[in-house]
């Protein structure tokens, strides 16, 4: 059936009657999608009945069905909505409650998931828990839920500082990538980089628990790199990819819904509006929806399974714009005006996405930071000051509730709580010179690698 002809279908469930679109239950759920194609008697009736589901369950199927996203706040809200994502085995319900995982409701979610055999909500929820306090898997009540958790491993966080490439005989300790380790309060080397890669001005980003390299650059006029580079930490070993069709630099790069996203950039000291989708599943790139405007170095961030990125505008503006795939279009959500409110750096929590700028006025020492609440599209500026010595806020990640900064001279972690930041764990600083990229990879058992040493600043 088209999917543009909309067919009406009643479906009973509780006792409660639907009115539904019988073309997006069959897009959406294999069980509708099974019965409508079946030709069984009940496939031709004018009403479906669904005696095993409750009505809120439903309703909520229906809502992310249509683009809405509800608030499910309540325990029986998300014990209903997984009882639906597996009994009419609709992806998109999945998805939705995958990316709504939150230290509130990881493990309601990964025992319900568990419960009820939906693996990706399961393994999201299952991801939270083990990045997060030893409380939460200690919470869980199925024994299968326990132990999948327990077969997983945490994230670590990653940086890597600036290089360009360099011949075999200027190899050097510097090129490598290193890792937090939390317990022993030490950065350790991770992996070397390839000779040939560049990470200055690069895109970095991670992609199934894989970093992916684009873009770098060589030499004082800035020449494009030819390749990308992949890093698998399982094996521990380096591949080859394409780079974009467009030669670009200063771009950044999003893993996000399976593919990778080059947006933006220079070439030719010339700034851009294209933007590049790369699928690892067929190996090659293909234009998507240009930005609004040329940008370089855009900040970018996922909150609630959505990609977003932070344009700057004349006139001290800030503007947050989101992509979606399902339209290939880049939406507008929100506009910050207020001096100084270029963000250099986005990061997302829940509900909620972090702009961190400089300020106030001139002060390259400090940092404001502002958030957007997705929810009600109201922005709050967080109290106090924050400390930016080299960069620190600039490299910020999110695991769970803690935003991880770095610079030489420290590791901040900041707790998210009520949202504000908390500062309340200090670690070691990055050993090594030069501008960082940060990231979260989850690294596989073994010898932990050696303690990077601090070298001299070029």
């Amino acid at each position: 059936m088209p999917r543009g002809l909309e067919v009406p279908v009643q479906v009973w469930v509780d006792d409660q009657l639907f009115q539904a679109d019988q073309a997006l239950l069959v897009e959406h759920c294999g069980f509708f999608r099974g019965l409508f194609r079946s030709g069984m008697r009940e496939a031709r009736a004018a009403e479906v009945r669904l005696g095993a589901l409750s009505a809120g369950g439903f309703r909520t199927t229906l809502q992310v069905l249509g683009g809405e996203r509800p608030a499910l706040a309540a325990d029986e809200e998300l014990l209903q909505a997984v009882e639906c994502a597996a009994f009419l085995q609709a992806p998109a319900l999945a998805r939705f409650l995958e990316h709504s995982v939150t230290s509130d409701n990881c493990v309601l979610l990964c025992d319900a998931a568990a419960a009820f055999g939906l693996h990706d909500v399961l393994h999201g929820a299952a991801l939270f828990i083990r990045d997060g306090s030893r409380e939460l898997a200690a919470e869980l009540a199925l024994p299968e839920a326990r132990a999948y958790v327990a077969g997983l491993r945490p994230s670590s966080y990653v940086a890597v500082s600036t290089h360009t490439p360099a011949p075999g005989f200027l190899e050097d300790a510097s090129r490598t990538m290193c890792y937090l380790d939390e317990e022993e309060d030490a950065w350790r080397t991770l992996a070397a980089l390839p000779l040939e890669a560049s990470t200055m001005l690069a895109g970095v980003a991670t992609l199934g628990n894989k970093l992916y390299i684009v873009g770098g650059v060589r030499g004082p006029s800035k020449e494009v790199v030819e390749l990308g580079f992949c890093y698998d930490p399982e094996g521990g070993t380096w591949h080859e990819f394409p780079n974009p069709h467009q030669p670009r630099y200063d771009t950044v790069l999003a893993g996000f819904d399976g593919r990778l996203y080059a947006i933006g950039g220079e070439f030719q000291r010339t700034p851009m509006s294209s933007v590049e989708c790369y699928d690892p599943a067929v190996g090659c790139w293909s234009f998507v929806a240009d930005l609004p405007q040329p940008a370089t170095g855009v900040p970018c961030a996922q909150a609630r399974g959505r990609l977003f990125v932070c344009l700057w505008r004349p006139a001290d503006t800030t503007a947050v714009v989101e992509y979606t795939a399902r339209m290939d279009a880049w939406l507008p959500v929100a506009e910050l005006r207020r001096p100084q409110s270029y963000g250099h750096c986005m990061v997302a929590h829940r509900d909620s996405l972090y702009v961190v700028r400089n300020g106030p006025s001139d002060d390259f020492l400090h940092c404001a930071i502002d958030c957007l609440n997705l929810v009600t599209g109201q922005w709050t500026s967080l109290p106090g000051q924050f400390v930016n010595s080299k960069g620190a806020l600039f490299t910020a990640v999110v695991r769970g509730d803690t935003v991880y900064t770095v610079n030489r001279l420290s590791t901040l972690l900041y707790a998210i709580e009520d949202g504000t930041w908390r500062l309340h764990a200090e670690k070691a600083g990055f050993p090594r010179p030069g501008s960082l990229q940060t990231f979260l990879l989850r690294l596989p058992p073994g010898t932990p690698g050696p303690v990077a040493t601090a070298l001299p600043e070029l």
